[in-house]
Order: C-alpha cells, then sequence, then structure tokens
C-alpha cells in the first residue's frame, strides 16, 4: 500500500516522483555500464559471482515494505556486459515507510573496477538535466561496519517539484548497490541538514539485507 502523503490531493504527485526517481537509478545505472562499454573478456570474469541482490519483503529490519519490484524494468534498461562489468544482472524494488519512500537497485555480475563503478554511477544520476549535485559523494563507513559507502544529496526537478534525493551508493567486486530516499512531508528539505552518517548506517544494513551469497 502506497504510504500516507499529507496533503492527500499530493498523493498522485508524490507517487509520480517516487517513480521517476525509480527511473533515474535505473538510468543512472544503465549510464554506468554504457560509459565503460567496449566488449572484450574481463580476466576477472572467470571467477564469476560470488554474490547476488535480492528483493525482501522488508529493507532495515523492517521500517520498510516493498511497494513495488523492479528487477524486471532494471534488468531491460541494463546491458549484460561491458568493459568494466560482465555477466551482470539487476534487482531492486521501491519501498515505503509512512511518508517516506525508498528505491533500491542493485547489480550484481562480475565487476573488474568497483571505484569506476561508483564514479559512472553517480555521474549517471543528473545525466537527465533535471536532477543535480546538492552534497558530493563523499565516503562513510556504517557503523555496523562493513565496507564504506559513498553518500551524497542530489536535487531533482520534477513535475515542477525540487525533491532532496540523499543517495549511498557501493560497488565491490561482484555487486553494486544505489540507495536513494525521498520524504512526502518534506520533499524540500535543504540538502545540507541532511544527517548522511546516518543515512550510511541504515544503507549499510540494506545492504547486509539484500547482498547474498551465491548457493
Amino acid at each position: 500500500m502506497p504510504p500516507p502523503v499529507p496533503p492527500k490531493r499530493n498523493a498522485g504527485k508524490v507517487w509520480g516522483i517516487v517513480g521517476a526517481v525509480a527511473g533515474v537509478l535505473v538510468i543512472g545505472t544503465l549510464v554506468s555500464t554504457l560509459a565503460s562499454s567496449g566488449g572484450g573478456s574481463s580476466s576477472g570474469a572467470s571467477a564469476g559471482p560470488r554474490y547476488r541482490i535480492t528483493v525482501p519483503q522488508t529493507l532495515a529490519g523492517g521500517e520498510y515494505k516493498l511497494a513495488k519490484d523492479i528487477s524486471q524494468q532494471a534488468g531491460q534498461a541494463v546491458p549484460h556486459d561491458g568493459a568494466n562489468e560482465h555477466g551482470i544482472k539487476a534487482a531492486g524494488g521501491q519501498y515505503s515507510s509512512g511518508t517516506k519512500s525508498l528505491v533500491m537497485l542493485g547489480l550484481y555480475g562480475v565487476i573488474d573496477d568497483p571505484e569506476t563503478t561508483v564514479d559512472h554511477s553517480m555521474r549517471g544520476m543528473t545525466s537527465d538535466g533535471k536532477t543535480e549535485v546538492a552534497v558530493a559523494g563523499k565516503e562513510f563507513t556504517p557503523s555496523g561496519g562493513g565496507d564504506s559507502l559513498t553518500c551524497g544529496v542530489d536535487v531533482r526537478t520534477e513535475m515542477g517539484q525540487k525533491v532532496t534525493l540523499p543517495f549511498c551508493i557501493w560497488a565491490d567486486s561482484t555487486t553494486s548497490g544505489n540507495v536513494v530516499e525521498t520524504d512526502a512531508s518534506e520533499l524540500s528539505k535543504d540538502p545540507r541538514s541532511v544527517n548522511l552518517q546516518e543515512f550510511a548506517d541504515k544503507v549499510g544494513k540494506i545492504r547486509d539485507e539484500v547482498r547474498k551469497p551465491l548457493g
């Protein structure tokens, strides 16, 4: 069920924005793979992927509930092979928690250079002319442990509305993931007021929940 959105008459607009955010993630990741495309084989590809990305019914310890699985949409948009990524599959979902909406998109396969994937993903998210960087991405280590995440804040103009979009991205040799959150109660929140360490802590939990060993 969609989250309650104050006021009620804005519900359709907010969910249109959420759908657009999902599109930004899919398109951004598409740009990431296309930017490094060029064919050829990877010397590390023979090792194969070690993890897969799943789409659980809840995220962040049950805080968010799955509203829509976007895995098929993502899978149709993302090339399976490039110069940096090989044998790629996609999985993702839109989640809700009260007035908050969260989009998670993950890729899994073989990734030669994780830093390149993170860089291209961030640039891809702002390539549509509607989204601009408000707080540049930098590395945060989740308080619960695990590898660092690259987190920042973008601002997107959608349907005449400016939307503040905190994001965190990770990539390793076998998976990458983007997580973006919006809040209907404060769509135009000051980007500089976003607590990115707190968001990184949340995304660290989400990464543990969606990234599962193959087999």
